[in-house]
């Protein structure tokens, strides 16, 4: 009697259905701390720290920019960690553990120094040194990108080994969730916990979240991997290079075009990311109240996306159809918001917002789930592929913020000398141009998406029937 309420209570547990004889529930559930980690790290870096050096540290916006931008170098390696965690040899045989556990210690050294290169970035010193704070910034900065890159490449490919082909959906789906619930947790923490700043505050919490990262990651990596024995000779084979595995990724051209695409999509439904609020303050007048809604209503947007997304795939939908989807529900969210402005709708902007997110969350989850579904053979393994895939997205995301912001201040320059006419000698004009520049990658998407749903099979159902949307079938 005690078993069967112990199975039918984990059977009503949200993603129950994600667990199998590889991956057990109680062990996918501890895998997806990494998320949280990775997630709280995000946080750290694109928002909270980044008020904290332009509020309380009265640092040029410009240097600001430098050092939100470093992580971002770092992505495009993320494809090469990837591959080193798929060839990886050990004398136990683990391939993703080492990875985890060493982006977890550069995590860990990135924020552990941080708030004291900040203080010195900002003018806290007794020696005066040239150039000691910017380089310790960004050596922190640096430190802490290289370690979340690791640590999740490394921890998606995990649960990407040990999840089946059934089950890999859901398991891609959880993760995206547990992502979304450390942003989020950790954005109200630690925004609660700096309310009153002082700079012995700033250091507490950010070493404290040091801390509790390397504490998730280990919990999280526990008893994942399977220790065996690896003969000295197995372990001195020479390994395959990077350059061969490459090739051997993309020479059938769908992997490739997957990376344009996402490359591609992910700049369209970033370049508004530091638009979307002054856009509702300066041009709708919205009071700063009622922009702090956006950030929910687009993280709404997201997590309903991620929910539509994995319960079609749990019903054997095509994922590039689905990012298809994702891409036209994104040019209509555009669309919406461009309209909010002639027509001084605060509904029509808000719903935009929401859409947006709705429309890029689809699209995030739909192409990851493609990624880790592509073939696994020659010297290319599903590290390389995932890697590859974060690598596109996060490098892309970096360069359309920045891209975005530019856009818009040119085109605004330009617009309010009456250059393009009077009738767009308007603020409107360089938020416009930007949101038309999205819609037309978005269709530039579509365009190289097309061949990639033209020649993909449907993936079969779990079951003959479709799969029902309850508490156990809740996706993301």
């Amino acid at each position: 009697m005690i078993g069967k309420i112990r199975t039918l209570g984990l059977q009503a547990l949200p993603f129950a259905d994600a667990a199998s004889e590889t991956l057990p529930f109680s062990q996918l559930l501890r895998l997806s701390l990494f998320q949280v980690s990775v997630g709280m790290a995000t946080v750290l870096l694109l928002g909270t720290l980044n008020r904290v050096m332009i509020v309380e540290l009265s640092l040029p916006a410009m240097i600001v920019a430098v050092m939100i931008a470093l992580p971002v170098l770092i992505a495009p390696f993320r494809a090469l960690l990837g591959f080193r965690s798929d060839t990886y040899r050990s004398s136990i045989g683990w391939k993703r553990v080492p990875f985890i556990w060493f982006g977890s210690l550069w995590q860990f050294g990135g924020l552990a120094i941080m708030p004291f290169a900040l203080l010195v970035l900002g003018g806290d010193v007794v020696h005066q040194i040239p150039f000691a704070g910017e380089v310790l910034a960004g050596l922190a900065f640096l430190m802490t990108g290289l370690g979340l890159h690791m640590t999740q490449t490394a921890g998606l490919a995990l649960a990407s080994d040990r999840a089946t082909a059934v089950t890999r959906p859901r398991v891609v789906a959880l993760l995206y969730i547990m992502f979304l619930i450390g942003m989020g947790l950790s954005s109200i923490i630690v925004g609660y916990l700096l309310v009153d700043y002082s700079d012995l505050r700033l250091i507490r919490v950010v070493q404290g979240a040091a801390v509790l990262g390397v504490v998730l990651n280990l919990i999280a990596l526990w008893k994942q991997e399977k220790v065996r024995s690896v003969s000295r000779e197995d372990r001195m084979a020479p390994r395959p290079l990077f350059r061969d595995a490459w090739t051997d990724f993309i020479k059938g051209g769908q992997a490739g075009r997957l990376l344009v695409c996402v490359f591609i999509a992910t700049m369209a439904f970033n370049m508004q990311d530091i638009l979307l609020e002054p856009y509702g303050g300066e041009i709708l007048r919205l009071s700063v109240s009622s922009t702090t809604l956006l950030t929910a209503l687009w993280a709404l947007g997201a997590l309903l996306g991620f929910v539509w997304a994995g319960f079609q795939l749990n019903r054997g939908t095509d994922s590039y159809r689905l990012a298809g989807l994702g891409v036209l529900v994104g040019i209509s969210a555009f669309s919406v918001v461009i309209f909010s402005a002639p027509m001084q709708s605060v509904w029509l902007f808000f719903m935009g917002a929401c859409f947006i997110g709705f429309g890029g969350g689809l699209f995030a989850v739909s192409t990851l789930m493609a990624a880790m579904q592509l073939p696994s053979h020659g010297y290319a393994g599903r590290g390389l592929a995932l890697g590859a895939w974060g690598a596109a997205q996060a490098t892309a995301a970096g360069l359309a913020i920045a891209l975005g912001g530019t856009l818009r201040d040119w085109v605004d320059t330009v617009a309010m000398t009456g250059a393009l006419g009077h009738g767009l000698a308007t603020p409107t004009t360089g938020y416009s141009f930007v949101y038309h520049t999205e819609i037309g990658l978005l269709f530039l998407t579509l365009v190289v998406l097309g061949p990639l749903v033209r020649n993909a099979g449907v993936m079969q159902p779990h079951s003959g029937q479709p799969a029902k949307f309850g508490l156990a079938e809740f996706p993301t």
